[in-house]
C-alpha cells in the first residue's frame, strides 16, 4: 500500500485532522502528517498544537494513496493559498492512481476553488456550498463519488475517516476498526460507513 498525506496548516479543525490519522493508523493504512508551514509544530483552530510528521518542503509525494485535508477556519484557506499543494492536488485529481479525501470547509475552499470537483458529488460545512464550484451538491454526513470522499463537519469526523478506511482496504476492515472504537454497541448489526 502506498503512503498517504494529511495536510496541517495553521487554524486546521484538530477534530477532523486527529481523528483521520488515528482511523487510518489502526487500520494499518499508511499516513504521515505534514506541516504546510516552515515549522513541524502546527496550531489549530481551537489553540491545540501538533507536531506533523514532516514538512513539505523535506517531502517526495510519488503517486500518494491519499490527499487528505482537514477543514477548518483560517486552516482550509491556508492550505487552499499554498500553491505547491494546489499542483499536487491537480495532479492527484487528473492522475489515473491516488484519491482525495476533504472535510468541513476543505471540499469547498480548496477543492471546489481548484474546480477538481466539477460534475461531482460532495458535501461540505454548511454555508460553504456556493464554492463547490461544479461540484453536485448533497447534504448528507459523507459523500464519496469517483476518487473523492467528502465529509461535513467536526461532527462526521469518525464516518469520514472509516469511510476512507472503507475506500481503502474494504467495509470488513472498516467495521473491525469501528467495533473496536466502540463506534457501535457491540451486539449490533455493523453499519456500512458513507
Amino acid at each position: 500500500m502506498k503512503q498517504s498525506f494529511l495536510f496541517l496548516a495553521n487554524g486546521f479543525e484538530e477534530v477532523e485532522a486527529l481523528t483521520a490519522v488515528d482511523v487510518l493508523r489502526r487500520a494499518g493504512i499508511p499516513v504521515k502528517t505534514v506541516s504546510i508551514t516552515e515549522s513541524l509544530q502546527v496550531t489549530g483552530a481551537h489553540g491545540i498544537s501538533v507536531k506533523a510528521d514532516v514538512l513539505y518542503d523535506n517531502t517526495l509525494f510519488d503517486s500518494p494513496e491519499w490527499i487528505i485535508l482537514p477543514g477548518g477556519m483560517p486552516g482550509s484557506v491556508n492550505l487552499y493559498d499554498f500553491a505547491p499543494l494546489q499542483g499536487l492536488i491537480e495532479r492527484q485529481a487528473n492522475g489515473s492512481d491516488g484519491r482525495i479525501a476533504a472535510i468541513c470547509a476543505a471540499p469547498a475552499v480548496v477543492l471546489g476553488q481548484l474546480g477538481v470537483l466539477k460534475g461531482v458529488k460532495a458535501t461540505c460545512y454548511p454555508g460553504f456550498e456556493d464554492r463547490l464550484n461544479g461540484a453536485i451538491y448533497e447534504d448528507k454526513p459523507v459523500v464519496v463519488d469517483g476518487k473523492f470522499v467528502t465529509g461535513s463537519g467536526p461532527a462526521r469526523a469518525l464516518d469520514w475517516a472509516l469511510t476512507i478506511v472503507r475506500e481503502t482496504v474494504g467495509s470488513h476492515q472498516a467495521n473491525e476498526v469501528a467495533a473496536g472504537m466502540l463506534a457501535y454497541p457491540a451486539e449490533c448489526t455493523p453499519v456500512d460507513f458513507g
